[in-house]
């Protein structure tokens, strides 16, 4: 993976390369960011440029010498994953090497990577993925040995917020008293969820989300094809989320109303018409059809509820100005040009909050039903109040 292959994140390439130039390496990073910003493919462009044997004039690997070779194919011997895996039939206590196959194949085959993808990929998106207590004995056995080829040893963890409280605790103790020349990268989307004190022992580096014209540009070199007012209105609608803007282009390209987008636009709408017009039997219809649904499933439907429901607000303070302040694709403005009256000041926090809290059980496993059946019967109530 080469800088010069990720879009975007200039100043942070900077930091990187000049972190190795003048020797002071970290020994633990946190690659902080939202989702689709391309952090995991940084992390490993920073690796290799550590390892790289003959780095260029331009700040960047050599993408040629046996060390980025064999990065190019991510099997470097001193190059190490984390990520969340599945407990399964043929897993029973899952480690990522169980799994290396397809994650090699999941992060080559694209530099922008989401957790729901990985799921789905390795065919588990109704299972909620971790990184489970004895994956820290697989941490602690890898860096203990000695390094094979390179000068340092390095170990990416990415979505480290789904590692639990006990491997946490074990790599705690790895990051305070870390082997020599080990490199640690933690790459995150939600800083909160990870050990505080892991946070205060390890080097922050924020990824900012990436810009319209970062998003659009890098659409037109991958959808040669597509119409260019397609690609400006799914980069703008992105919100600095790569992923978000390619997903709604393949929709776009293969018609697949499959698509997970489509689903949560659907549910979305479903919802709010049922809920406003009070139709409590359609309502429990469509808890049913939801909870039909995994864990990974539903918790993106939030995600994509408190968008609409923070966007639908902004449209309906500010119709007028439509084009600069709102994220929406078209046919989600379609939808919001009429719905967006019924968002408003007097019912926008407590719809807000009742969201997240549903989110915030579901995450908890509660139990599905009784969640979204609270939530659409909140939202009939909230829905009515008027400005």
């Amino acid at each position: 993976m080469l800088f010069k292959n990720i879009i975007g994140h200039k100043g942070i390439k900077e930091k990187l390369v000049n972190s190795v130039k003048n020797n002071r390496i970290s020994h633990a990073m946190l690659f902080l960011g939202k989702g689709g910003t391309g952090k995991l493919s940084l992390a490993i462009a920073y690796a290799q440029y550590v390892s790289c044997l003959n780095k260029t004039d331009d700040d960047d690997s050599c993408g040629t010498c046996k060390s980025c070779r064999k990065y190019n194919k991510l099997i470097h011997p001193d190059l190490h994953f984390v990520y969340p895996v599945v407990r399964s039939k043929k897993f029973k206590k899952p480690i990522s090497s169980d799994y290396i196959k397809k994650w090699r194949e999941f992060v080559l085959k694209d530099k922008y990577h989401d957790y729901n993808d990985w799921l789905s990929f390795i065919g588990t998106d109704n299972l909620q993925g971790s990184i489970y207590s004895q994956e820290s004995q697989e941490i602690i056995r890898k860096l203990s040995l000695k390094t094979y080829e390179a000068e340092y040893k390095v170990m990416i963890i990415w979505m480290a917020e789904k590692m639990n409280v006990s491997a946490s605790n074990k790599l705690l103790k790895m990051i305070e008293e870390p082997p020599s020349k080990t490199l640690f990268i933690l790459v995150v989307e939600n800083e909160e969820q990870i050990l505080t004190t892991i946070r205060s022992r390890i080097q922050l580096m924020k990824i900012n989300r990436l810009t319209e014209n970062d998003i659009k540009l890098e659409l037109e070199n991958q959808f040669p094809n597509i119409d260019k007012s397609v690609i400006k209105d799914s980069a703008r609608i992105a919100n600095g989320s790569f992923t978000v803007a390619k997903k709604n282009i393949e929709q776009i390209q293969n018609s697949d109303f499959s698509d997970a987008s489509t689903k949560n636009f659907d549910l979305f709408t479903n919802l709010m018409r049922l809920a406003y017009s009070a139709k409590i039997i359609k309502l429990v219809e469509w808890v049913n059809e939801i909870c039909k649904f995994g864990r990974e499933q539903e918790k993106a439907f939030f995600q994509y509820s408190l968008r609409m429901i923070r966007e639908n607000f902004i449209l309906n303070t500010a119709l007028d100005k439509k084009d600069e302040i709102t994220f929406l694709s078209r046919k989600e403005f379609e939808f919001s040009e009429k719905f967006c009256i019924f968002i408003n000041k007097n019912n926008v926090i407590n719809l807000y909050e009742e969201f997240s809290k549903a989110q915030a059980d579901i995450e908890r496993n509660a139990y599905d039903k009784i969640v979204f059946l609270d939530l659409a019967l909140k939202t009939a109530q909230l829905l009515r109040i008027k400005n």
